[in-house]
């Protein structure tokens, strides 16, 4: 599998972009280990151990996962890997129930329906479904974020509600990069466009509340963005989320 990892140090935390042709996650490292955003899809799984032994890591190491959401391109090889390792899983209070799939929040066969005979969404399709990508396993366990100074890279978690209505952001790096979920990507295998922008409709649960979200998201300091999709943006969080207003 073709992946990508791009490291930016920042004091004591080392935070790693992982990035593939159908989904990203994040590695915060320092001296206590390392915390997961995100897991990509449940085929990701050993794509997820590849990455922490690429930087020097291990699967024991992981002190916890967050979620920026609970679709199954992001909780998928969390899953998976509770399977093999012990660790928690969080997620904002509203996503919880999401992420134990007492309810599934996210696009399917007759949302995709009309979409479907496009080349891109076609080739998508063909590269997600290998994946994993019909899965509705969740996490009976997941919980809300407790206090997240004491992980790994000290993560700040960001309300993004929008996307799912228990989306997060993560602020790292001392507000320097702003993980940004699926609130805002940059890149997507169903479409030519890149740079900073928001997911369709048939994607985000409520577009309108995305869009409201983005605007706190755009009053950080935050200057490097890290998509759940695409490259990572450099430039300020409030041209960023511009751009991606811009391009609805």
């Amino acid at each position: 599998m073709d992946m990508r990892i791009d490291t930016l140090t920042s004091g004591r935390t080392r935070t790693h972009f992982v990035s593939t042709a159908t989904v990203n996650w994040i590695v915060l490292q320092d001296d206590d280990g390392v915390t997961l955003i995100d897991g990509g899809y449940p085929g990701h799984a050993d794509a997820v151990i590849e990455s922490l032994n690429r930087i020097g890591s291990a699967p024991e190491e992981i002190r916890a996962a967050l979620l920026t959401h609970a679709h199954v391109d992001h909780l998928g090889g969390l899953v998976r890997l509770r399977d093999r390792h012990d660790f928690d899983v969080y997620a904002d209070p509203h996503e919880v129930a999401h992420a134990r799939r007492e309810y599934l929040e996210q696009a399917d066969a007759m949302s995709l329906a009309p979409i479907a005979w496009r080349p891109r969404v076609l080739h998508w399709l063909s590269q997600i479904l290998p994946l994993g990508a019909l899965s509705r396993t969740g996490l009976d366990d997941a919980a809300p974020f407790p206090g997240l100074a004491a992980l790994p890279g000290r993560p700040v978690a960001l309300p993004c509600p929008g996307h799912t209505r228990g989306h997060s952001a993560f602020l790292v790096a001392d507000g320097e990069i702003l993980v940004t979920g699926d609130a805002l990507i940059t890149g997507h295998l169903i479409t030519s466009a890149q740079g900073p922008q928001c997911l369709g409709p048939i994607f985000t649960h409520d577009p309108e509340r995305n869009a409201e979200s983005l605007e706190s998201l755009a009053a950080t300091d935050a200057n490097l963005i890290l998509p759940g999709h695409g490259d990572l943006w450099e430039g300020p969080a409030r041209t960023a989320v511009n751009l991606a207003l811009s391009r609805r």
